[in-house]
């Protein structure tokens, strides 16, 4: 008998297109599955004004509460994710079965370089992260809000007049976008949001489910789960969200994995900063270790005041 897999994301267009790139693979793999294609409109789709670190604050779960909704209530059997969109702490009933080989971590830089942005100019960017990387890099220039998919930003950019618009270098790269890329931000220098690049592949916990991660397999990467869970444990460690001013970045260095973690205020004018190795075989304990010298370092008191101040629209 022929068995249907339905798997479901956000609708937007760059969704669409993590999720067909997963299915293009599981077609090829397990021909003898039905895979279908299911869209989720999630909050941060519905309400477009809103500034997601207000949404986050709300706890309105912005991009991944509908999709993991429609997983447990079985309209879906499977959940994609942008990775950095999902919370660290998982929802009882879910489990992240499989965590596929990352894209491009980093950020890049449409319409203009770093070097190149004239003084004054206005960068679209609605990441508190990368708002204060940006003002830390180039405190004269003005960061603006912008929302909604990867197409229509860049038009806002060109209709607005707008000097640059900061974006994930995947996003880009997965929409075949790449020639919209002007410069793409060393991860060292410029560290991206834990997990960005990399997809989450998401099932429920029941024994009736546990066939399904058998299927998925076949795509899981073991290198970029490895990283993935330092950089989250140490958003976890700091109880942060995907709209808080971490950014991290894991690599494997020979033995070792390496983990940078910075968290940098707003306006750009305070930045903490913590690298260290650690083993492979336990990333948790590297991204805790990490947190905890950011910690020391004054990264409590700095997010700490973020939290409290009012989230900005």
């Amino acid at each position: 008998m022929t068995r249907t897999v339905r798997v479901g994301s956000r609708g937007s267009r760059l969704a669409r297109a993590m999720v067909a790139e997963l299915l293009d693979r599981l077609r090829t793999t397990h021909p003898e599955v039905v895979w279908t294609q299911h869209t989720v409109m999630t909050t941060g789709d519905l309400d477009r004004t809103t500034s997601l670190g207000e949404l986050s604050a709300s706890g309105a779960g912005v991009f991944a509460s509908r999709v993991e909704a429609a997983l447990l209530a079985g309209r879906v059997d499977v959940a994609v994710h942008s990775l950095k969109d999902l919370p660290t702490r998982a929802t009882p009933g879910t489990v992240l079965a499989v965590v596929p080989r990352r894209h491009d971590v980093r950020d890049a830089l449409c319409g203009a370089t770093l070097d190149t942005l004239p003084e004054g100019a206005r960068v679209g960017t609605s990441a508190p992260r990368r708002v204060g990387q940006l003002l830390r890099a180039r405190p004269d220039v003005c960061p603006v809000p912008v929302r909604g998919n990867v197409p229509p930003r860049l038009r806002h950019m060109r209709q607005r007049g707008w000097g640059g618009l900061l974006l994930a270098a995947a996003g880009l790269r997965r929409l075949g976008m790449s020639d919209q890329i002007t410069q793409v931000l060393d991860p060292w220098d410029w560290p991206p949001s834990p997990a960005q690049g990399a997809l989450g592949v998401q099932i429920r916990t029941g024994a009736g489910d546990a066939w399904l991660r058998g299927l998925l397999s076949v795509v899981h990467d073991a290198a970029t789960e490895t990283a993935v869970r330092a950089e989250r444990a140490l958003l976890a460690a700091l109880e942060g969200g995907c709209h808080v001013p971490i950014g991290a970045t894991a690599t494997t260095e020979g033995p070792m994995l390496r983990l940078l973690g910075q968290v940098t205020s707003v306006d750009g004018r305070r930045s903490v900063r913590a690298d260290q190795t650690g083993s492979p075989q336990d990333p948790e304990a590297l991204g805790a270790r990490v947190a905890e010298e950011l910690r020391e370092r004054g990264a409590a008191d700095l997010l700490a005041g973020l939290r409290a101040a009012p989230p900005s629209r």
